[in-house]
């Protein structure tokens, strides 16, 4: 990166930490004209202070801590992940600070997992690779229950960056797609119907028709429990459920249960709760169940298309606009603190 200004004056805090190229950093510093730049090692707590007491923005690669709240004149932080529930404090609305992450860099890739789950879990393919260990050409009764995904229904409760792009995936392998969201808007590209709280439609009225439950959705004390065992009760028999959100959005216990109880045919989970999923946690032991460590491979311009939000980001701040990725209070998440 280039040379930038000391803590001595301080417009803009950035974090050393972020994973950009040469020419990204460019970017971004000639993106701040005008304005004393302060390039900052996270670890280094004396210039961190030192930043944050002049500092009025800041673009950092983690969550938001303590030492962003007590910062005088900070006006707008940047968090460059996706998930903000851990910087969604009650402390943050009060205060009226702005804080805006980088949802949908990786929405396709997250696209991306969720449908390899849903395809696992439809042809159950652990049934032939371990038949492929064993050497086995597999003839048995249960290949003849297996459903493909075409024809069939999808359920997206969450309609952000990757609610959208799974959407798309979804019609193409000829599903029928049902949305579920909090605000009422036109429906997304690749979506069938769309169902919304804001205008009073209820989740359970989707659920029915799912033959496949996707959770794309955020973090937040709304969502969290949103799906217990009376939703999942809702799903037919013999449904799938893939969650891509947070573990803390599902009853975990219920859906073992349910697992077991064969209500349910299989679940695909990203997320858990707590993360990492200790041993003996009875997840692991689910029926067809697949787990992976809330990790999807990231696309390969995801620092680019993290450097383009906060570009566009800075843009609207100096503008006076409404920034990408901005908190709001319904996002509020106060389990953390």
């Amino acid at each position: 990166m280039t040379a930038t200004s000391s803590t001595q004056a301080c417009d803009v805090l950035v974090s050393a930490a972020l994973p950009f190229s040469q020419d990204q950093w460019n970017r971004l510093l000639q993106a701040f004209h005008g304005k004393a730049v302060a390039v900052v090692n996270p670890q280094d707590d004396a210039a961190m202070t030192a930043a944050l007491a002049m500092a009025r923005i800041a673009i950092i690669a983690t969550d938001l801590d303590d030492r962003f709240l007590r910062a005088p004149h900070l006006e707008w932080v940047h968090c460059d992940h996706a998930g903000l529930n851990r910087s969604a404090r009650s402390e943050v609305f009060e205060r009226g600070l702005a804080v805006t992450g980088s949802a949908g860099r990786s929405a396709p890739a997250l696209a991306e997992h969720a449908m390899l789950m849903a395809l696992m879990l439809a042809h159950r393919s652990w049934i032939f690779l371990a038949a492929q260990a064993r050497q086995e050409w597999l003839r048995s009764p249960e290949i003849g229950q297996l459903c493909a995904l075409s024809g069939r229904c999808m359920g997206i409760v969450g309609m952000g960056n990757t609610g959208r792009e799974l959407a798309r995936r979804a019609k193409a392998f000829g599903m029928t797609v049902l949305a579920y969201r909090r605000r009422d808007q036109e429906k997304d590209e690749g979506v069938d119907e769309i169902y919304s709280s804001d205008r009073g439609d209820q989740l359970a009225d989707m659920l029915v028709r799912c033959d496949v439950l996707i959770l794309c959705l955020s973090l937040s004390d709304a969502t969290t429990g949103l799906i217990g065992r009376e939703e999942l009760l809702h799903l037919p028999r013999g449904a799938l459920l893939v969650n891509m959100a947070r573990g803390e959005v599902v009853d975990q216990h219920a859906l073992v249960d349910l697992l077991e109880e064969g209500h349910l045919a299989g679940a695909g989970l990203d997320v858990t709760a707590p993360e990492p999923l200790p041993a003996g946690h009875p997840l692991w032991s689910a029926p067809n169940t697949l787990i992976t460590p809330h990790f999807t491979p990231p696309v390969p311009d995801r620092s680019e298309r993290s450097l383009e939000i906060i570009l566009e980001n800075i843009r609207r701040f100096d503008a006076g606009e409404t920034m990408i990725n901005l908190l709001r209070q319904e996002d509020a998440y106060t389990a953390d603190a």
